[in-house]
């Protein structure tokens, strides 16, 4: 997987294995003199969302740009990318204990996080259950794809993922390969198929392409992950915007202003992008940091 100049691969032990995260460690974004006062920076921490292939790459376009200001963390989570993969059906608690062991083995304070997709929608779950972890969130389309009672784990696709050895054929033909990914992309992920260059689906396959990556891909796809986050989002007390690229084709953002409006104290932002799908932060770099300095301006 790409990874940005000066930045590292580093890892931290959950107890679901090892977690690579990566971090600014030299030129041009630290020095040597301020290596000493780089536990002294706030923190953003970037998460990525869950598809075949996906990994810390997904920010990796957005996160740079912060990284004179603010202390990185953008891991790959357990099951994903260069983390280990354990052998197992993945449920909501393994990526909540997680996480919340990422931040505090790597943090120290309340953090900034940024999240996307299922993995935004965990985020916030974790931030009602443990809001002294973060000073704010920044969160793009996030849902728990079983939100109002539309739970996608009802689907023929999931079900069909479901089905033993079907599903490992389904993974190989359709995610480990560069063709699968591609059309994945162009179909499905992005807006705009024009935006999907070659980079982004090597980065995408080589992490398809890990030893046992198909467990923590086909419990999402089964819907083993999916939850209704309404029922969770009034709770939420810590201060949150949110993005939604209005073509995204797996929630709409008429799904995504319903959630928001259900807890306008905690929710102050929801900005709605233009000719963009699930991952703005893939498909314009640019205009999704631009939101992120608004809000992180506004959040506090």
């Amino acid at each position: 997987m790409f990874t940005p100049p000066g930045f590292e691969q580093r890892s931290v032990k959950t107890s679901l294995g090892e977690m690579v995260y990566y971090n600014a460690a030299s030129a041009p974004w630290v020095s040597e003199d301020a290596a000493a006062r780089e536990q002294e920076r706030e923190t953003l921490v970037f998460l990525h969302g869950f598809g075949g292939g996906s990994s810390a790459y997904e920010w990796s376009k957005v996160y740079p740009a912060f990284a004179a200001d603010y202390r990185i963390v953008a891991p790959d989570l357990i099951g994903w990318g260069r983390s280990n993969h354990p052998a197992r059906n993945y449920r909501i608690e393994d990526y909540l204990t997680t996480i919340a062991e990422l931040i505090a083995q790597t943090c120290s304070g309340g953090v900034r996080a940024i999240a996307s997709s299922l993995t935004a929608a965990f985020t916030i779950r974790l931030a009602i259950a443990h809001p002294d972890l973060f000073k704010c969130l920044i969160l793009t389309t996030p849902s728990g794809l079983a939100d109002f009672g539309d739970n996608y784990a009802s689907t023929l696709f999931a079900q069909l993922a479901g089905v033993p050895i079907l599903d490992r054929l389904f993974y190989t033909a359709g995610v480990a390969n560069k063709n699968g990914i591609r059309s994945f992309l162009e179909q499905r992920q992005f807006a705009n198929p024009n935006r999907v260059y070659e980079e982004i689906v090597d980065a995408y396959l080589e992490s398809a392409l890990q030893k046992n990556a198909e467990y923590a891909a086909l419990s999402f796809v089964r819907g083993d992950l999916s939850f209704d986050l309404s029922l969770y989002v009034p709770q939420l007390t810590v201060p949150t915007g949110i993005i939604w690229g209005r073509k995204s084709q797996f929630t709409s953002p008429e799904v995504g202003q319903r959630l928001a409006n259900l807890n306008p104290q905690a929710i102050k932002f929801f900005e709605r992008l233009e000719d963009v799908g699930l991952t703005p932060q893939l498909e314009l770099p640019a205009v999704t940091i631009g939101l992120i300095r608004k809000f992180l301006q506004r959040l506090g």
